[in-house]
């Protein structure tokens, strides 16, 4: 069955992939010239349209419109790359924005059925406050004090306790490198590093698991702090720096101010500069990475912004390659706990459970099907059966 498409439509769905027409060919298995044929024309077959839909991670029937759709993420864009314009969200990004809101809708639903408060620390502070005193609010709400992260025995720990915090507060925290749970669908690191979507019952944070684990921390406190101001929003923080917009430098401030207090930094400067790494030095008495410490460093103007590119660039090179040597895998269910939300995955077990929601629907909202959907409930402390 031969079609004839809009050119323009079947040329939009390739380059919003971020396809060449050559990659495109080989990944349909067929002729670089006959893809350009299409995208001149609008003629192909049937079983070609739907490769094309297929590969390109687009609804079949959008190929059927008379003009290209515009691509809203339907939150507040706050990347910049080098200060050029911001790029067309990729497939990967809409999808997991529009998966993040299907969760968080449930959620805000489910609890508001079973009675739950508002959460008072949402919008909770403007524009015009001080990144000190947001700071001091996120550790009051968290439960986390000065000095909570020196108790930890690594950086690494120290990540995992402030993530179980997050939920605790009644966040849903989510670290996922992939769309949803397919791995054949790696996100972006150079795209976005994470993003917040605000809510007064469900707020939910979402963090780029692709990123350097080193970068992780810092992403997770400046999303946390977007709910803090009430407007959640996408950001890439490029070597941990935001873009010009209010909300973004801001959340930045308060993050790092949570994460390392200028007064607790400055009291301790001249003995990390007498150590022989003094970013490692940091690392260690603030239980962040030593990428962390280096960023904090440059906000007190302890060092010059070169450098601190310099650093930056070294570590996250010498981290890759120290993630790359290590063996693949992990505890399974470890892994899906974070991917999902240990809270979120619990609630729609317990719904599923209680026959609240069909099968069906929680196999939608958490990607995982049959025994493995039934396991991640044991894995949650629910039992199904």
């Amino acid at each position: 069955m031969n079609l004839t498409l809009q050119p323009t439509v079947l040329r939009w769905a390739r380059e919003r992939a971020g396809l060449s027409a050559d990659l495109l060919a080989a990944k349909v298995k067929t002729r670089p010239d006959r893809v350009i044929a299409w995208e001149q024309t609008g003629e192909l077959r049937f079983k070609q349209a739907e490769d094309l839909a297929r590969v390109t991670h687009t609804p079949f029937g959008f190929l059927f419109l008379p003009q290209p759709p515009e691509d809203q993420l339907g939150i507040p864009d706050f990347r910049t790359l080098h200060d050029g314009p911001v790029e067309r969200p990729s497939p990967d990004l809409l999808e997991t924005v529009q998966l993040m809101q299907r969760r968080q809708g449930w959620m805000r639903d489910y609890l508001i059925e079973e009675g739950a408060a508002s959460l008072e620390f949402v919008g909770s502070v403007t524009l015009n406050d001080a990144p000190e005193e947001i700071a001091a609010h996120m550790r009051r709400t968290f439960g986390l004090y000065d000095g909570w992260a020196q108790q930890q025995g690594t950086w690494s720990d120290a990540l995992q306790q402030f993530r179980q915090r997050i939920e605790a507060a009644g966040i849903l925290i989510v670290i996922n490198g992939v769309v949803g749970n397919n791995t054949h669908r790696a996100l972006s690191v150079r795209e976005f590093r994470g993003f917040a979507l605000s809510d007064g019952y469900a707020p939910l944070v979402f963090v780029n698991g692709a990123d350097a684990k080193a970068a992780q921390m810092f992403t997770m406190a400046h999303e946390v702090a977007h709910l803090w101001i009430g407007r959640g929003g996408v950001s890439n923080l490029e070597r941990l720096e935001a873009g010009e917009a209010p909300d973004e430098r801001l959340c930045n401030a308060a993050a790092a101010e949570f994460l390392v207090p200028s007064a607790a930094l400055s009291a301790c400067w001249d003995e990390a500069q007498r150590a022989d790494e003094p970013y490692q030095f940091l690392a260690r008495r603030f239980k962040v990475s030593p990428i962390v410490a280096a960023r904090r460093a440059l906000d007190l103007g302890f060092v010059r912004r070169i450098d601190y590119l310099a650093f930056y660039r070294d570590y996250e090179a010498d981290e890759r390659r120290t993630q790359g040597a290590r063996a693949p895998g992990g505890h399974f269910w470890n892994t899906q706990a974070v991917r999902i939300g240990e809270r979120f995955g619990a609630a729609v077990a317990r719904a599923t459970k209680e026959g609240r929601l069909l099968y069906r629907d929680a196999y939608r909202l958490t990607g995982l099907r049959g025994d493995t959907f039934e396991k991640f409930a044991e894995s949650v402390g629910v039992r199904l059966r």
